[in-house]
């Protein structure tokens, strides 16, 4: 890790970061931080430095605070899930489940860090969505299913924040790092519930998380005319985004 081309990128998309650090200088920072890297705890030194820089960005805060508490669903269902006795059938669904876990419990570290004391505490979650899924947590088939919505949705949610952290590019390359990896899980649980690895038309449970998946026209065009080919096909190779007031829809219900 290059700590000066690190703060480097950061100086150059964002000219007043250093600004907004009360009475820190640049090169205060450059030997605060490799002071910190050589003691192992750089990961939180860069945390504690955004968090600083984009405390007064109240949209950024925003965004982040509603991406915690999504991972903060996710980590809880799947610890709550690898906890549960004899509910994950087979090694391939433990080690899968097992390795999401600690993805999304890592995606809750580090969105806490970033935002520091502005982080939002974790809420109690109804993993029965208020009695809708009374077997989440006995019934492989039904945590099989919820784990495909969570992860579908928030794939989509973390597309539909793009734009919101524009004015934060260092944010937004983490947020569509994370995007990336919610799109794996998306796929693998797909792929061991037998489904194909991507979503096709507005099919699904609970509905609203496939809301606007059957677009067949991206871009002003309409892909099926365009390519001939059928809709579901033209559907699976594109991917829309969830509104913010559309995934707490969905998530509302399963917050206790």
């Amino acid at each position: 890790m290059n700590l000066q081309n690190i703060l480097n990128e950061i100086e150059k998309v964002d000219a007043d970061v250093f600004e907004r650090l009360d009475h820190v200088s640049r090169r205060h920072v450059f030997h605060n931080f490799l002071k910190k890297a050589v003691t192992g705890v750089a990961p939180v030194a860069f945390g504690a430095i955004l968090n600083k820089a984009y405390a007064q960005s109240s949209t950024v805060t925003d965004v982040l605070n509603f991406a915690l508490t999504l991972e903060y669903l996710e980590a809880e269902f799947y610890n709550i899930g690898l906890a549960s006795p004899g509910l994950i059938t087979g090694m391939e669904g433990w080690n899968t489940f097992q390795q999401i876990a600690k993805h999304e419990n890592a995606h809750v570290a580090l969105l806490k860090t970033a935002l520091g004391g502005a982080a939002i505490s974790k809420p109690k979650f109804d993993f029965s969505a208020k009695g809708a899924y009374p077997d989440t947590f006995s019934n492989y088939k039904t945590f099989m299913a919820l784990s495909q919505a969570f992860e579908d949705t928030g794939v989509r949610a973390y597309k539909g924040q793009a734009a919101n952290l524009m004015s934060a590019p260092d944010i937004l390359t983490v947020a569509l790092q994370i995007h990336s990896v919610e799109a794996m899980h998306a796929a693998k649980v797909r792929y061991l519930g037998g489904s194909r690895g991507w979503i096709m038309g507005a099919m699904g449970m609970p509905s609203a998380v496939y809301a606007g998946e059957d677009m067949r026209v991206q871009g002003g065009v309409d892909v099926v005319n365009l390519t001939g080919l059928g809709t579901e096909q033209v559907t699976g190779a594109f991917d829309e985004p969830l509104t913010k007031e559309q995934v707490l829809a969905i998530a509302t219900p399963f917050l206790a």
